[in-house]
């Protein structure tokens, strides 16, 4: 017989409980993210303040519309996750069945903060977002343990400029 499957990192996040979507509704600021990415350690002196608006499409999925700049020009990313096993888990497909990433509401308080979990493969991170781009240090320490609990540590922690957001795109620049 052959051993199970290891398991998953995110199988060990417990989702956030009695969390209503449309509480997550509105615009978010992306605060900051552990990931063992090798491209943000690379950039990461060239972090661009980064806003989310989330929007509930059917009482399940969520549209997920990233506003950021990319060489001096505001990006719209648009998103769709889809319900997963479970509330607060989410799907979000790539093109190719590889590129498929695992989201997990990790923590939230809808009026100030949100941490998510994404995993792609075997390799997760964690970000944190806030009704406003500067968020208290309780809900830091938050998130800082929460990077912990996963195996990720400060060296691969980035926090993000809290000024220059973008709050729209033209036609020509959304990626779908």
């Amino acid at each position: 017989r052959r051993p199970p499957p290891p398991q998953s990192p995110l199988e060990k996040v417990v989702a956030q409980e009695g969390l209503s979507l449309h509480q997550l509704s509105g615009k978010w600021f992306l605060v900051g993210m552990a990931s063992r990415c090798s491209y943000l350690a690379e950039h990461s002196h060239q972090l661009e303040a980064t806003m989310v608006t989330v929007t509930v499409l059917d009482g399940q999925s969520l549209a997920i519309s990233t506003f950021r700049k990319l060489d001096r020009m505001c990006w719209e990313i648009r998103q769709h996750y889809l319900p997963a096993q479970g509330p607060g888990r989410f799907l979000l497909k790539g093109h190719r069945k590889s590129s498929k990433v695992d989201v997990v509401v990790g923590e939230a308080d809808p009026s100030s903060f949100i941490i998510l979990y994404y995993q792609k493969g075997r390799s997760i991170s964690v970000k944190l977002y806030g009704r406003t781009g500067l968020v208290s240090d309780a809900i830091v320490d938050k998130f800082e343990q929460h990077v912990k609990a996963v195996g990720l540590s400060e060296d691969v922690t980035y926090y993000f400029p809290t000024y220059g957001f973008c709050d729209s795109a033209d036609e020509f620049h959304i990626l779908d």
